[in-house]
């Protein structure tokens, strides 16, 4: 027994720590759904200890945020993509000094529009946050206006009356809408700026940004924004640290694992002796097994490795049912004589 607790403690430890920023060492990221997404919303709330003032401190904040990782002098354009084509409003990237309302110049570009917010975003607290505030050139900036995100590919522009990010952005815009959901709540619901079907777990999140998430993948970029934010207004953006936790959330597309919150872990595996569905699952659980044998031995542990469910005998038929598990993540533990195989449960 030691040694099965010594095992799935180690476990736990490589799914929950490894990587993980030390600023979520007091969350709690075994929860799911509506609770992880309360847990997170809180922390990022209480260590927004500093407001930017929309000038000069945000335009300042991008001057460092923005930057382009392969040339220091400038910043990065969101929906920008194109630095040869002679066309200023399509460009990537630019001098980071260059900055004002004019033409070919970069300006703030709020991508949750500050129109559509409920009551509008104005300039100072949702308003001035700068995670979901990017240099934009000024035109580019002018075309998007308050246009709602919408299906598309490749380059930013128009989609009917709607807007595309473009390709290389579309993941940055919903993880920060996401962000903003999360920070400000109803103020900053995602169904009041995308287009599309909306999760079957929450009728505010729209399922477009979800898949946004998974298929744009996190960037270099993306990270040393977070760094530097967190720097300077004391919390960071969730999403940007793990894609996953949307998936962990909302469900829908499987995003990035940053964290490998999603690993099963083996020894001595051969893959595949048994299923778990659904997982994560609300109540009832199946687990069917693929080998019908008397030998099979089975043990679900919650993550701090206490024993809770234990199944030894009967087992010859093809499937059992789990019942009365209380919220949280838990470990299966399967043993087929030498063979062992782990597979994480959670219960939402």
């Amino acid at each position: 027994m030691k040694h099965i607790l010594f095992s799935f403690l180690l476990i736990r430890s490589l799914l929950l720590s490894a990587q993980i920023p030390a600023y979520y060492n007091n969350v709690n990221l075994t929860l799911t759904g509506q609770a992880l997404k309360n847990e997170l919303a809180n922390k990022i709330t209480v260590t927004h200890t500093t407001e930017l003032s929309y000038s000069p401190d945000v335009t300042n904040a991008l001057k460092q945020t923005d930057l382009d990782p392969f040339n220091s002098a400038n910043v990065l354009l969101i929906y920008g993509y194109n630095d040869g084509d002679g066309n200023v409003v399509t460009d990537r990237t630019r001098d980071k000094d260059n900055f004002g309302g004019n033409n070919g110049q970069w300006n703030r570009e709020h991508v949750f529009p500050k129109s559509l917010g409920n009551p509008d975003l104005g300039t100072t607290g949702p308003g001035s946050d700068a995670h979901h505030l990017r240099s934009s050139d000024v035109q580019m900036n002018g075309n998007r206006g308050n246009r709602w995100f919408a299906s598309g590919s490749g380059n930013a522009g128009d989609v009917g009356i709607n807007w595309y990010p473009g390709d290389e952005w579309k993941g940055d815009v919903a993880r920060m809408i996401m962000y903003m959901y999360l920070r400000y709540g109803s103020q900053c619901l995602p169904t009041n700026v995308c287009v599309g079907a909306t999760a079957p777990t929450d009728a505010s999140m729209v399922n477009l940004l979800l898949q946004w998430n998974a298929d744009d993948t996190v960037s270099v970029y993306e990270t040393n924004r977070n760094n530097i934010l967190e720097g300077l207004q004391g919390n960071r953006n969730p999403f940007i640290d793990n894609p996953y936790l949307a998936t962990i959330i909302w469900e829908g597309p499987i995003a990035q694992d940053k964290w490998n919150m999603s690993t099963s872990i083996s020894e001595n595996v051969k893959e595949n002796y048994f299923t778990i569905y659904p997982n994560p699952a609300t109540e009832n659980i199946t687990i069917k097994f693929w080998n019908s044998t008397s030998e099979h031995q089975l043990y679900v542990y919650n993550v701090e490795g206490e024993l809770i469910e234990q199944f030894t005998s009967n087992l010859n038929s093809n499937s059992i049912v789990l019942k009365d598990l209380k919220e949280g993540m838990y470990f299966v533990k399967l043993q087929n004589g030498e063979n062992v195989e782990v597979q994480k449960l959670v219960i939402q």
